[in-house]
């Protein structure tokens, strides 16, 4: 390896180690502020949000199927049905709909 590419691998990990530790050596004390809880407690939500939605039209050979299968499974999720159901539910929406579609 190059010695660029040290740097690289150093940086990387000052970073990755930087941000999980300076919340935990300035916040001591329990975060009383409840605005400031719930944006930490939907943070992971909407990050995975922000991963998936783009990939659900991508991921299809067809944008369309993606979005029948989004629309399925936000309704099969709001029915009460748990993660396993609602993804396979999704993918069997997406292999039909791409059948008819493609």
């Amino acid at each position: 390896m190059t010695g660029s590419t040290w740097i690289y691998i150093l940086t990387m990990i000052l970073t990755t180690n930087l941000i999980r530790i300076i919340p935990l050596t300035l916040i001591r004390k329990r975060i009383k502020n409840v605005f400031l809880q719930s944006f930490l407690y939907y943070v992971p939500y909407v990050t995975l949000a922000v991963m998936t939605f783009p990939a659900v039209t991508e991921a299809t050979n067809s944008p369309v199927a993606g979005y029948l299968a989004l629309i399925t499974g936000i309704a099969a999720a709001w029915a009460g049905l748990g993660l396993f159901p609602v993804s396979m539910i999704c993918c069997a929406v997406v292999f039909i709909s791409e059948l008819f579609l493609v």
